[in-house]
């Protein structure tokens, strides 16, 4: 028997089960929903189903007896069927929980075929629970990552607002490459199949914004018009990288924080990441324990005492040249040789901050040679040999190696102009971005921090693709 919705009035606000495992009231009367995790009948007229309503890890006992009118329906409950629980709290007479909710009715809203229900009581695997996107949340794994990730996200708003920064939202569509890496996706209505040409070749004019126009790689360049006006701004929201990367640690789109300040320099732009990572980290720790604890028991069981000696510990200021003389005087063997001017790797980042210093660490002043156009030149004294260094940072964890990247960027419109023509880069694509150079210009710092990389950091999880809803990779946007 189903109960239709005139059946009854007590269906009609919803407890979340972490309330009532948090402090439900023996006696008092709630009404819930979740999904059945599993079902168990007893000899003695009485069915136990587990439920799962995604607010917390934990599933609630509901005990029906067998004068429920609908009982039979109960009875034939499988994993991953929905339904609605109105009841009375009881004491729990099993291990785990206090209380449990003696059913009064019991509406059945959706079934579930057990014979083709992919998120059955078993293991699956990661690789095969990415088959599954729009299901594998339903696991206690990917129910946790998703409570972290809600966490996370709330907590950068909360530091942000709570410092006085203004959240902007800066384009998806632009024009503009801001890394200089080419690695963008393309934006057209223009018919593939047979597109307007001139010249031999493709002629963009005939495009929807009469130019050529791409998925977003950042929004720094925009944030830093703003900046320029407002003073302290950040940007979170979605990027894009056409970059053919099938690695554990490379998405095509990922999320990313980008906070701006005017009238600041890139000790102070290490000053903001240093508070920045320690607020995510100790805002995780509160607000997910439980989560935080199935992470530190089945993922990694060194998470709980990373993020909280991250959070405790004062970041290390290297220069970038002191960090190549430690590199080079490591006793072992490197996979990528490390000399002034080459970009440090994993393995030397790892190093860094698990065994040279056992903390995170705050790499600055880097080879102008591997950095981008935008990266402000540091003086002379700033030199290595007569090469230029520029004043941009990276911030480095254990485990993970870089976490955030960041620098104060070039205020001063011949230094910028110059570096632009030794680039290659035409002034003309970028006249409002110097613009900002022309019309009140000020020293102005930010960094990027990557949303991905962090809830993997936090959880412990060994594949980017397992931490954000519906991964986007080479030759995978199925979802």
């Amino acid at each position: 028997m189903m109960i239709s919705e005139d059946d009854t009035d007590t269906m009609t606000t919803r407890t979340i089960i972490k309330s009532i495992l948090a402090g439900g009231v023996v006696g008092s009367e709630v009404t819930v929903g979740g999904w059945v995790r599993t079902v168990r009948t007893s000899k003695g007229g009485f069915s136990f189903v587990a439920i799962n309503d995604g607010s917390c890890m934990a599933t609630l006992q509901i005990v029906a007896e067998a004068s429920l009118p609908n009982y039979d329906d109960i009875t034939k409950l499988t994993a991953g069927s929905s339904v609605m629980v109105h009841g009375e709290l009881v004491a729990s007479q099993g291990k785990g929980q206090s209380v449990e909710l003696k059913a009064k009715e019991v509406r059945v809203l959706g079934g579930a075929d057990a014979t083709t229900y992919p998120m059955q009581q078993k293991h699956h695997t990661f690789e095969f629970l990415r088959t599954q996107a729009h299901l594998r949340m339903r696991t206690n794994t990917f129910g946790a990552v998703a409570r972290v990730r809600n966490t996370v996200s709330a907590a950068i708003h909360q530091f942000f607002q709570d410092q006085g920064f203004v959240y902007v939202h800066t384009p998806i569509i632009t024009a503009s490459d801001c890394e200089g890496a080419g690695q963008m996706f393309r934006v057209t209505t223009l018919d593939m199949d047979n597109p307007p040409r001139l010249e031999g070749k493709i002629d963009y004019d005939q495009d929807f914004f009469a130019r050529g126009t791409y998925l977003t790689v950042s929004g720094q360049l925009e944030g830093e018009a703003y900046a320029c006006a407002l003073g302290n701004v950040y940007t979170f929201g979605p990027t894009f990288r056409a970059e053919n990367s099938n690695t554990p640690r490379h998405l095509a789109e990922f999320w990313m924080v980008e906070p701006e300040m005017a009238f600041c320099d890139l000790a102070g732009d290490a000053d903001l990441a240093e508070r920045f990572l320690k607020h995510i980290f100790r805002t995780v720790l509160d607000k997910c324990d439980e989560d935080m604890r199935f992470f530190n028991e089945r993922i990694d069981k060194t998470v709980i005492e990373t993020l909280t000696h991250i959070a405790d510990s004062e970041f290390v200021r290297l220069p970038y040249t002191e960090a190549i003389t430690l590199l080079k005087k490591a006793d072992r063997k490197w996979e990528f040789p490390v000399d002034w001017g080459t970009d440090l790797q994993t393995e030397h980042e790892r190093y860094l901050t698990e065994e040279i210093f056992k903390k995170p660490v705050i790499l600055m002043d880097y080879p102008a040679r591997i950095k981008s156009f935008y990266m402000r030149l540091n003086d002379d004294a700033g030199q290595h040999h007569g090469e230029p260094t520029v004043a941009a940072m990276d911030v480095l964890v254990p485990k993970i190696g870089e976490i955030i990247g960041g620098s104060q960027r070039e205020e001063r419109m011949d230094v910028l102009t110059a570096r632009m023509e030794q680039l290659g880069l035409r002034k003309e694509d970028y006249w409002w971005y110097l613009d900002l150079r022309r019309y009140g210009s000020v020293p102005h710092a930010g960094f990027g921090l990557g949303l991905e990389r962090t809830i993997q950091f936090a959880t412990g999880m060994a594949n980017i693709r397992d931490v954000i809803p519906f991964p986007r990779t080479p030759r995978s946007a199925d979802f």
